[in-house]
């Protein structure tokens, strides 16, 4: 039998597939970076849309933080107007009260008493006076108790001093004020 060399042919085959495998390799390597560069163009461009998206959210909360203030200094505004408003309706409703005041007193005083002071604080009044006896303050808390605009009379002091050749009577009376309507109003609750 003949004797053939099949070394060269054999030499030849490998070498084939060890370029065929480099190419194979480098062919693999190109495409994994074309791959990985597509992902991260892909994930680059999701995120400056989505930062965008933040830009444009951060922008409109920024606006309604704005509008919010805004709203709010007019709540503020509304409520000061509001408490304006509630002052002035308790002025205009107590208008007559103090000429009832003067009215009522000027009907209870009794003959014999007269007034040097008053002051007012809220509904309190308090009233100084000098009378010709001590029965005639008594005469004026039962008068200032059976009155309609007057209540509560508290006595907080009656002193008996010498003036000349008679005697009077020096007294502070506290007495409050009463609305006709607050009796009213009460019954109705």
């Amino acid at each position: 039998m003949p004797s053939i060399n099949l070394l060269p042919w054999r030499e030849a085959e490998r070498k084939k597939r060890q370029r065929d495998f480099g190419v194979a390799i480098g062919g693999a390597v190109i495409a994994a970076i074309a791959v990985i560069m597509l992902t991260m163009l892909a994930f680059s461009s999701m995120i400056s849309t989505q930062d965008s998206r933040n830009e444009r959210l951060t922008a409109e909360i920024k606006i309604l933080d704005e509008a919010i203030a805004e709203i709010e200094g007019l709540e503020r505004q509304k409520e000061r107007l509001l408490a304006r408003m509630d002052i002035i309706e308790q002025l205009q409703k107590s208008r007559p009260e103090i000429v009832h005041l003067f009215d009522e007193l000027v009907r209870q005083l009794p003959e014999g008493v007269y007034l040097t002071g008053m002051k007012q604080t809220g509904s309190r009044v308090e009233i100084r006076g000098v009378a010709q006896s001590s029965t005639r303050v008594s005469a004026l808390m039962r008068q200032i108790d059976a009155s309609d605009w007057l209540g509560d009379p508290e006595v907080e002091r009656v002193e008996t001093t010498q003036s000349g050749s008679s005697r009077q009577s020096e007294f502070v009376v506290y007495l409050k004020q009463t609305k006709l309507g607050d009796e009213d109003e009460e019954d109705d609750v």
